[in-house]
């Protein structure tokens, strides 16, 4: 096993699985996991989070939705928390999530749906068109750049890029002298 591999195993074992019967993939079975009146009052308040320029509003809102949401949380336009389980999302004080960057607590997949929680740490930044996938955690002061998609732990005051995501030295926007 290469250390890609247990890393992504840590994510794996973060996961509660759901296993779904039926002749179908698990999406057909999403009215089993969530009443449908729920995702709908999630889907509408995810949508106000979405387009509201208000961070106050935003933080509001996340919090009635189940959220764990630290003090000076700034959450971007466009970005997007999970709208089928919102209560697993922790993030906390002064952490940045850009715009469009998605906070997903849930996979479904063809023979079972899997949750887990995403935890963002203190002054963390989630770059801007972000996926972080369920069962990760950003540590604190650790910044993804933008379009990343973040399939495993993020230790304090790493710096990942890419698909999949993975550390650089330097951080972002580190300039190589040439001389």
């Amino acid at each position: 096993m290469t250390d890609s591999d247990s890393e992504d195993g840590r994510r794996h074992d973060a996961l509660d699985r759901h296993p779904t019967a039926g002749p179908r993939n698990s999406l057909w079975h999403w009215t089993d996991a969530k009443h449908p009146l729920r995702i709908v009052v999630n889907y509408l308040a995810v949508w106000l989070i979405r387009v509201s320029p208000s961070l106050r509003a935003k933080n509001w809102l996340l919090r009635r939705l189940g959220a764990t949401v630290g003090p000076g949380v700034a959450f971007g336009l466009e970005a997007t928390p999970d709208v089928f389980w919102p209560e697993l999302i922790t993030i906390h004080a002064d952490a940045i999530v850009g715009y469009d960057a998605t906070l997903l607590c849930h996979e479904f997949l063809t023979e079972e749906y899997r949750t887990g929680e995403v935890v963002i740490g203190e002054r963390a930044l989630i770059g801007a068109g972000a996926v972080v996938l369920p069962g990760v955690e950003i540590g604190a002061d650790a910044k993804v750049a933008a379009n990343s998609l973040v399939t495993e732990d993020v230790p304090p005051g790493t710096t990942v890029v890419g698909v999949p995501a993975t550390p650089v030295e330097g951080g972002v926007g580190a300039v190589e002298d040439d001389d």
